[in-house]
């Protein structure tokens, strides 16, 4: 069952990042680290009422932001769509380990697309990580257009690949 977060689960949000991260790390893809994604990250998601998490067995399995706020880094991205479309934007899509390939990301992805579709939302937008070959095939599968790199210095030294999907 997909639903919003609260204060509450942070711990558990963070427990569960942390587990992607150190799992993508041991794989050799270093796309979260120490700074990323933070505790700060979270609480501003949780104040802006924009983070999501689904659950299974009494767990959290995964977990999604549903953003309509535009990052200064994407100011600079040519998109599909005009700059000023009503679009949403996608962070810190997680599935904890122990649940990863039971399909939680496509039903978070779902949800998403249906949630901007309900709210009068043109397209959905969202950046991952050039080093993972498997989240960039994830968006390809599911009709995202892979456009322009941006940069996360904190993050990384490769780039971040943005795509959208014109609904």
């Amino acid at each position: 069952m997909i639903k919003k977060a609260n204060k509450d689960q942070l711990d558990e949000i963070l427990a569960l990042t942390r587990a992607c991260a150190a799992k993508m790390i041991n794989a050799g893809i270093f796309q979260w680290n120490e700074h990323y994604p933070s505790r700060a990250a979270f609480e501003e998601d949780l104040n802006r009422d924009e983070l999501y998490i689904i659950t299974q067995s009494g767990k959290i399995a995964g977990t999604i932001v549903i953003s309509d706020l535009k990052d200064e880094v994407y100011q600079p991205v040519t998109w599909l769509t005009p700059a000023d479309t009503k679009s949403i934007y996608i962070h810190r899509l997680a599935v904890h380990p122990d649940f990863q390939g039971q399909g939680i990301a496509q039903q978070l992805m779902d949800f998403a697309e249906d949630f901007a579709r309900r709210n009068g939302y043109v397209s959905v937008r969202l950046d991952t990580f050039s080093q993972n070959p498997r989240n960039n095939l994830f968006y390809q599968k599911r009709g995202y257009a892979k456009l322009e790199e941006i940069f996360f210095p904190k993050q990384s030294e490769y780039p971040f690949y943005c795509y959208e999907l014109v609904l």
